[in-house]
């Protein structure tokens, strides 16, 4: 009997055999990869929501609220949003065409896009998580496919049809389909859990969102500027 194993099957490979195991491995790498970073990045940004936002409330003023976010806010969640109303504030300058626009409605047009952008940013990669999850067991399933052609065609050439020709090779070409389900297993868990921590945050803009509106469209005597 032959020698059979996992190192055996990959050593005998075919280009496309090998092909397969790379890409499986840097799907796999990938995927850790930036689950480690976004997990931290998320994680920091969860953990700073609330002291962030109680320092921007805290300020007396709307400028040196934003300052202060900007230095809670170290993965820059919140931030943009501030900025934004208080742009919309400063944009009542007589002769910029922004202006022309109902205050109201500016400040909610500023409010929006700078919601969008942090709200990519906090998913940005999720697409990569889903992709490595919903693709990594058919690349596992099309190695072992591929091993198993070609070892019932080397047994076919042999002329050997007992069940322990047959059984050693292909119960090697299926440990590309573990493989698979390996790669895919941890990213499909990432990707739930990143994204539950994504909607989190994002409910949390959207409410800060919603508490600025209400801010810059109070009265203009109602908002203390920043002190020259």
């Amino acid at each position: 009997m032959g020698e059979t194993g996992v190192i055996h099957f990959l050593r005998t490979g075919d280009a496309v055999t090998h092909a397969v195991a790379w890409l499986l491995l840097a799907m796999s790498i990938a995927s850790w990869c930036f689950l480690l970073v976004k997990g931290w990045i998320l994680l920091r940004a969860r953990r700073q929501a609330p002291r962030a936002v109680a320092a921007f409330w805290q300020a007396p003023s709307l400028g040196e609220g934003v300052s202060a976010l900007r230095h809670a806010d170290a993965e820059r969640v919140f931030t943009p949003l501030a900025e934004a109303a208080l742009h919309g504030i400063e944009a009542d300058v007589p002769g910029v065409l922004l202006s022309r626009v109902e205050h109201g409605d500016r400040v909610m047009r500023g409010l929006r896009h700078a919601l969008q952008r942090s709200q990519r940013r906090l998913e940005f990669g999720q697409v990569l998580l889903a992709s490595i999850g919903s693709t990594a067991p058919f690349i596992g399933l099309l190695g072992t496919v591929w091993g198993i052609y070609h070892a019932l065609g080397s047994i076919a050439s042999t002329g050997q049809a007992s069940i322990d020709s047959v059984a050693g090779p292909v119960g090697e070409t299926l440990i590309m389909t573990a493989f698979g389900l390996v790669v895919a297993i941890p990213a499909v868990l990432a990707y739930n859990i990143l994204g539950r921590q994504v909607r989190q945050l994002g409910e949390d803009l959207d409410g800060f969102a919603r508490d600025l509106h209400a801010l810059a469209c109070a009265p203009a005597a109602a908002i203390p500027r920043a002190k020259p």
